[in-house]
């Protein structure tokens, strides 16, 4: 049975990633999986994917990449937010790896890091648990202050997302510094996996 979260969190992964042609052929695909299944996130999704579709793709592109490449302000690499350039970062990308691998799953070789977004996104929908993005919520926020504050089609697939996680989002930027600093609990992920395009199955 599919997580009650799994499709907005596929969908998020397909927004926030480079908006390629493939990503433009799948938008009616994003459409109608949304429609299927309401719930939180929704709507917020819908209105970025309106827009993706209203806007000439080469403009779209143009528009990631200066929201995403240009920017450390904007980083899509979970691990940036809370760890920065520092040992602990390294610590925390390689503990990524081994969650991957232990359910089955090789972090695919795209030139990504395993804390890249849709990744994490994608792993979460495709094992039914929302536990790396709950761990990450620091991060998940202070990128959507971030783009909030940027005015980006992007903020609603931020807040799509925080939407399905439990509790409240930091009222400002200073709450979720704050939360960056201390951190939520983490916890083991238990659950196995199905498949994604981002990862790729371990062979024994």
């Amino acid at each position: 049975m599919t997580a009650p979260h799994a499709v907005v969190h596929v969908a998020a992964a397909r927004c926030l990633a480079y908006p390629d042609d493939e990503f433009h052929a799948g938008l009616g695909v994003l459409r109608t999986a949304l429609d299927e299944r309401p719930g939180p996130g929704r709507a917020e999704l819908r209105a970025f994917l309106d827009h993706a579709g209203g806007t000439d793709p080469d403009r779209l592109r143009q528009d990631y990449v200066r929201t995403f490449d240009f920017s450390g302000r904007r980083c899509l690499y979970l691990t940036w937010w809370t760890d920065g350039d520092t040992r602990r970062r390294g610590r925390s990308l390689v503990r990524l790896k081994e969650i991957y691998r232990e359910h089955g799953w090789e972090h695919a070789d795209t030139g990504e890091l395993p804390d890249f977004l849709p990744a994490v996104c994608e792993f979460c929908a495709l094992t039914g648990t929302d536990t790396l993005l709950r761990e990450n919520r620091p991060a998940l926020e202070l990128l959507r202050f971030a783009l909030v504050d940027a005015a980006s089609p992007w903020a609603g697939v931020l807040e799509a997302l925080v939407a399905t996680l439990p509790g409240a989002s930091p009222r400002d930027r200073a709450a979720a510094q704050a939360m960056a600093r201390s951190g939520p609990p983490r916890e083991d992920v238990g659950l196995a996996p199905y498949g994604t395009p981002l990862l790729e199955v371990v062979t024994r």
